[in-house]
């Protein structure tokens, strides 16, 4: 049955791009782009933007493509009124580290507060600190959905959603995270995405989210080993460090964690820079965890909203501090350069300078960039060009995202409608297609997190699949239909009636005049014979397959509820599905312009973009 169900799949999929039955009126493509002129419009909004809200496509169609690509390079030159008044009402994403710690306990503080509460008000307000915590999360989800929905800077928040995918960490590895995470998009990721990569990989070395994900902020150097000590380091975050005298590092003391960490190190040259295939040894992963030892987090001091302080031989400055008591001062070997002796935190930025300019690091980016951009598997000669463009302009992001997005490969027929959207991205577009505003509650990010993508939920730091594979199954084809009914229904926040794209008194129509509209304001024109048959009939042969193979499977009930917290070896996908499953549960049966518009959310030429 599954075999059954994927072969339909393929093929309505594969019909979406064909755009057979297209009904808007044929346009000649530019020279070198097989695209239609119409088409480029509606795939640049597709690719480019998180799809496209009302009026977006008129907009585009005016100003020209071309002119609209240049504006979205450059969103300094774009206002964004509506972003910055919604931000404004998000406190905690707004708010320093330093804020953060004062302002909120930390959960062993609380823990602390219970175990010594003497009366029930005494525990009813640590309690009560305890879920005001949660606002940071909360508010932190509202943010990174909220500015896909709205902004106008839509290239920017695409290529936001792509490094901090690149650069992924999980809210969930300990307590200490929410305070940091707000602080990694704003200071590590934002302010790089069209600048130098060097700069973005830099920033990311020294975020506390990214130094307590992976456990460099306890590396130091092996017992024996001789390590740096005397003054303070003089880099800080900004700066490239100094030494005092040199010491060995003494045995480890009972109880204490010591010794060298090589998470960072590995993640580094696998996933942030070279790739996997990119031509570094397991010995490069020990030298480079060498030159990172002493990158460490020292939080500001709690209650009293300072963000520096002194501690031993190590100064604060911000929240990242290079301790040089904890440093392997000895010479290494990266990549085939040597790091001399005696040095400190300019072992690590040397690092960094080394593999931002590698051969490997360019095509790696390059590649990924393209396969966001323009397919799964995107073409030889794009990735060779802008892996190009990467090494000749050191690592210019801007750049490097130009040659993809002007590229006769971008524009080509086969990149239309090729890529499978994310739950990120399936529920984004959807609001913007019905015009929905931002939503301040999580609602909106607990809905993507149930369709299988959570917001800083990625455990492995490998970051979420920009390919189908792990977006196209049985049961998340099935979440994503009810997902489209759930919003016709008016189940999702924001998504009112009032605000779709449709021409007034359509619900009077006829049913073929309610599909041709649809078709036009949420589909592009554009659709196979296959769903517009969907949308006429109103009953979805994909849904009925789905139904038989959950049926076949034993799962015509519901997933049962599991308790992830005294359940381990589940697989956190199937508890996602299931969370999706029961979220989805007593949809009405829609009628009318209603199921209309529900069948096309959940149709394969919505699910592509």
């Amino acid at each position: 049955m599954f075999t059954r169900l994927l072969a339909l799949t393929v093929a309505l999929t594969a019909a979406a791009g064909a755009a057979p039955g297209q009904t808007m009126s044929p346009a000649t493509a530019q020279e070198g782009r097989e695209q239609t002129a119409d088409q480029q419009v509606r795939h640049v909004l597709s690719r480019l933007s998180f799809g496209p809200r009302p009026g977006d496509y008129e907009r585009v169609r005016g100003m020209g493509v071309d002119a609209w690509i240049d504006q979205q390079l450059h969103p300094d030159r774009i206002a964004d009124p509506t972003v910055r008044q919604f931000v404004s009402q998000l406190p905690t994403y707004t708010a320093s580290v330093a804020e953060l710690l004062a302002e909120y306990p930390r959960p062993q503080q609380i823990q602390q507060q219970l175990a010594r509460a003497r009366t029930a008000a005494d525990s009813m307000m640590a309690r009560r600190q305890g879920a005001e915590g949660r606002v940071m999360n909360a508010e932190l989800q509202a943010a990174r959905v909220g500015r896909a929905v709205a902004s106008e800077r839509q290239l920017e928040e695409v290529l936001v959603d792509f490094w901090l995918n690149h650069f992924s960490v999980f809210s969930g590895k300990n307590a200490q995270m929410r305070y940091y995470l707000a602080a990694y998009e704003r200071e590590a990721i934002r302010p790089h995405v069209f600048g130098k990569f060097r700069d973005m990989v830099g920033a990311v070395a020294k975020s506390p989210a990214m130094l307590l994900y992976l456990d460099n902020f306890q590396s130091q150097a092996e017992p024996g080993r001789t390590t740096l000590g005397g003054g303070p380091g003089r880099g800080g975050a900004a700066g490239r460090g100094g030494r005092g005298g040199r010491v060995t590092m003494p045995p480890p003391q009972p109880q204490r964690r010591a010794g060298l960490n090589e998470n960072y190190a590995r993640e580094l040259l696998e996933l942030h820079t070279l790739g996997v295939d990119g031509g570094y040894t397991q010995q490069d992963v020990v030298e480079v965890a060498r030159a990172f030892t002493g990158w460490s987090v020292v939080p500001p001091a709690m209650g009293n909203g300072r963000g520096n302080q002194r501690l031993g031989n190590a100064v604060v400055e911000g929240h990242f501090v290079f301790r040089p008591q904890a440093h392997d001062a000895e010479p290494k070997t990266v990549l085939g350069t040597r790091l001399r002796a005696g040095r400190g935190i300019e072992d690590g930025e040397q690092v960094l300078d080394i593999v931002a300019k590698h051969p490997s690091t360019a095509r790696y980016i390059a590649t990924k960039l393209a396969t966001r951009l323009i397919a799964d598997t995107p073409p030889k000669g794009i990735v060779d060009r802008a892996a190009e463009t990467f090494r000749r302009t050191d690592g210019d992001l801007r750049e490097v995202v130009r040659t993809i997005v002007t590229s006769p490969e971008f524009f080509a027929n086969s990149a239309y409608r090729a890529k499978v959207k994310s739950p990120f991205e399936l529920v984004v577009s959807a609001l913007r297609a019905v015009g929905a505003p931002p939503d301040l509650t999580p609602r909106t990010g607990q809905l993507i997190a149930t369709l299988g993508q959570p917001v800083f939920g990625r455990q492995t730091p490998d970051g979420w699949p920009e390919t189908a594979d792990e977006w196209i199954n049985t049961g998340s084809i099935l979440n994503r239909i009810n997902f489209g009914t759930a919003l016709a229904a008016g189940r999702v926040p924001g998504a009112t009636q009032q605000n779709w794209p449709l021409p007034l008194g359509l619900r009077r129509e006829p049913r073929e005049a309610q599909v041709d509209a649809v078709i036009t304001a949420f589909l592009g024109g554009e659709v196979s014979p296959e769903t517009r048959a969907v949308l006429i009939s109103g009953s979805n042969p994909l849904l009925d397959a789905v139904t038989a193979d959950s049926a076949d499977a034993g799962m015509r009930r519901p997933p049962p509820v599991v308790d992830t917290a005294r359940v381990t070896g589940v697989d956190p996908m199937m508890l996602r599905q299931a969370a999706a499953g029961r979220a989805f549960q007593q949809l009405p049966a829609l009628e009318g312009l209603s199921q209309v518009v529900g069948l096309a959310l959940g149709s394969p030429e919505f699910q592509r973009r």
